[in-house]
């Protein structure tokens, strides 16, 4: 299997177990009495992720050679995208979905950042074409990101602002 391949169904791979986890935090959250917010711009998050995978096997040669420092570059976000994960344990999710009187985490990268995640997600979506030279996907990806993730932001923080009073 080439580079690229492997490459998209590690990611692809990744994206489902991801999910699963996301809807079993989701399921308890709300259950607990979570309160998810701004629910209607997260299928573009889906359009995004799903089209970026297609884009990457449609537009990247099979042989594209790999840029090794990003391929480093790839391999640390993995790190720090599980940190994030796992500091966040339940109440991390794919949604916006917060727990009234639950304390908000500030632990792990949350000390540093207020949105770690966004940070990693955003550099992944350039960095991985990058890896293959395909820059027109990471440029298309990245602009796209930006702006749903302005939206993603705005909505976040203001749920962060009413539930937690930040």
């Amino acid at each position: 299997m080439g580079a690229l391949y492997a490459m998209v169904a590690l990611l692809g791979a990744q994206r489902l177990v991801e999910l699963a986890v996301s809807r079993r935090n989701e399921r308890s959250l709300l259950a607990r009495g979570g309160i998810e917010f701004g629910r209607r711009h997260y299928p573009l998050f889906v359009v995004l992720h799903v089209a970026w995978l297609l884009a990457l096997l449609l537009t990247i040669p099979p042989q594209a050679p790999l840029r090794q420092p990003l391929l480093a570059l790839f391999a640390l976000l993995q790190g720090v995208r599980a940190w994030v994960i796992v500091s966040l344990g339940p109440f991390w999710t794919t949604r916006v979905i917060l727990l009234p009187g639950a304390q908000r985490v500030r632990s792990g990268p949350y000390r540093f950042l207020k949105h770690p995640n966004y940070v990693v997600v955003s550099l992944e979506l350039a960095v991985v074409p990058l890896i293959f030279g395909a820059w027109q996907v990471a440029l298309a990806a990245s602009v796209f990101n930006l702006i749903v993730l302005s939206v993603r932001i705005r909505v976040e923080n203001r749920a962060l602002a009413d539930v937690y009073g930040d």
